[in-house]
Protein backbone atom coordinates (compact mmCIF):
# COMPACT_ATOMS: atom_id res chain seq x y z
CA UNK A 1 0.00 0.00 0.00
CA UNK A 2 2.79 2.41 0.75
CA UNK A 3 4.72 2.36 -2.73
CA UNK A 4 1.29 1.26 -4.73
CA UNK A 5 -1.18 3.31 -3.17
CA UNK A 6 -3.21 0.34 -3.49
CA UNK A 7 -5.01 -2.04 -1.11
CA UNK A 8 -4.23 -5.69 -1.47
CA UNK A 9 -6.82 -6.91 0.20
CA UNK A 10 -9.58 -5.07 -1.88
CA UNK A 11 -7.53 -2.72 -4.65
CA UNK A 12 -9.31 -0.06 -3.75
CA UNK A 13 -6.94 3.21 -4.01
CA UNK A 14 -8.97 4.98 -1.26
CA UNK A 15 -5.52 4.81 1.28
CA UNK A 16 -4.66 7.22 3.78
CA UNK A 17 -1.41 7.73 5.64
CA UNK A 18 -1.42 8.15 9.66
CA UNK A 19 2.17 9.76 10.86
CA UNK A 20 3.41 8.26 13.89
CA UNK A 21 4.74 10.23 16.47
CA UNK A 22 6.08 9.60 19.99
CA UNK A 23 4.26 12.73 22.49
CA UNK A 24 5.04 12.59 26.54
CA UNK A 25 6.13 9.41 28.24
CA UNK A 26 6.58 7.99 24.67
CA UNK A 27 2.92 7.48 23.57
CA UNK A 28 2.00 7.42 19.95
CA UNK A 29 2.88 5.08 17.24
CA UNK A 30 6.56 4.67 17.82
CA UNK A 31 9.55 2.30 18.70
CA UNK A 32 11.64 3.01 21.44
CA UNK A 33 14.94 2.04 20.61
CA UNK A 34 17.30 3.94 23.82
CA UNK A 35 15.97 5.06 26.80
CA UNK A 36 14.61 8.52 26.02
CA UNK A 37 11.78 10.21 23.93
CA UNK A 38 14.77 11.82 20.98
CA UNK A 39 15.12 7.97 20.81
CA UNK A 40 11.88 7.26 19.54
CA UNK A 41 11.69 5.83 15.93
CA UNK A 42 7.85 6.81 14.20
CA UNK A 43 5.84 4.07 12.91
CA UNK A 44 3.70 4.88 9.70
CA UNK A 45 0.46 3.80 9.11
CA UNK A 46 -1.27 3.20 5.96
CA UNK A 47 -4.88 2.27 6.42
CA UNK A 48 -7.75 1.32 3.32
CA UNK A 49 -10.50 3.08 3.85
CA UNK A 50 -12.67 0.97 1.87
CA UNK A 51 -12.04 -2.49 4.11
CA UNK A 52 -10.26 -1.43 6.76
CA UNK A 53 -6.78 -3.31 6.03
CA UNK A 54 -4.13 -1.49 7.59
CA UNK A 55 0.28 -1.71 7.04
CA UNK A 56 2.94 0.24 9.27
CA UNK A 57 5.87 0.99 7.83
CA UNK A 58 9.17 2.60 9.29
CA UNK A 59 10.79 4.85 7.44
CA UNK A 60 14.17 4.38 5.46
CA UNK A 61 16.50 6.40 6.94
CA UNK A 62 15.42 5.00 10.27
CA UNK A 63 15.65 1.53 10.18
CA UNK A 64 19.42 0.52 10.81
CA UNK A 65 18.60 2.35 14.50
CA UNK A 66 15.90 -0.08 15.18
CA UNK A 67 18.28 -2.51 14.03
CA UNK A 68 21.37 -1.81 15.82
CA UNK A 69 19.24 -1.11 18.92
CA UNK A 70 19.77 -3.18 21.94
CA UNK A 71 16.24 -4.09 22.19
CA UNK A 72 16.03 -5.92 18.40
CA UNK A 73 15.84 -9.10 18.73
CA UNK A 74 16.95 -11.50 16.07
Amino acid sequence: MKNTKICPKCRSNDIVRIDGYAGAYGVGNNIMVGNTIFSAVNVNRYICCSCGYSEEWIDKQDIEKVASSRKAKR
